[in-house]
């Protein structure tokens, strides 16, 4: 066998050169990066600020039975106590005697807030029973008190 009688034949693709597209012309393609980023800054925001949503300290609170849901609006002046006797209103340290003021304070600039406490299930009761005076003396007759749902095991 000679090496005359076999010709080596190469194929050699051409490389396609995207197509031009005429100045001004309508692209077909949707482009979707700009929308995945915008989608994983909104995603980050709502995963730092979601866990500062929720106001006041962190109680355990007893649990209930009848447990009548309500949604954390922002509008409630919050007061916490916790089972060492520390009193909050929202994250702020106060002592008994300013809670009266705090609370006249806060019904004046913004009527329309109630009064919602959240009390430690270990927290002395007659600590409670001292605050719920306060807010008495600031003349609320409205007042929540916070609880967490008991729940039923099937």
């Amino acid at each position: 066998m000679s090496a005359s009688k076999f010709k080596v034949f190469s194929i050699r693709r051409k490389a396609r050169a995207p197509k031009k597209r005429v100045r001004g012309a309508v692209k077909g393609d949707i482009n979707v990066t700009p929308l995945v980023d915008v989608v994983l800054v909104l995603l980050i925001i709502f995963m730092v600020v979601t866990p500062m949503i929720a106001s006041g300290v962190a109680v355990d609170l007893p649990r209930t039975a009848n447990h009548d849901k309500k949604p954390d609006d922002g509008k409630d002046i919050i007061i916490s106590v916790t089972k060492t006797k520390e009193i909050y209103i929202g994250k702020m340290k106060v002592k008994l005697d300013v809670v009266t003021a705090s609370v006249e304070a806060e019904t004046r600039r913004f009527p329309e807030k109630t009064v919602f406490v959240k009390a430690d299930s270990r927290a002395n009761y007659g600590t409670v029973r001292e605050v719920m005076e306060a807010v008495h003396k600031a003349k609320i007759d409205d007042v929540m008190l916070g609880t967490e749902e008991l729940k039923k095991t099937q």
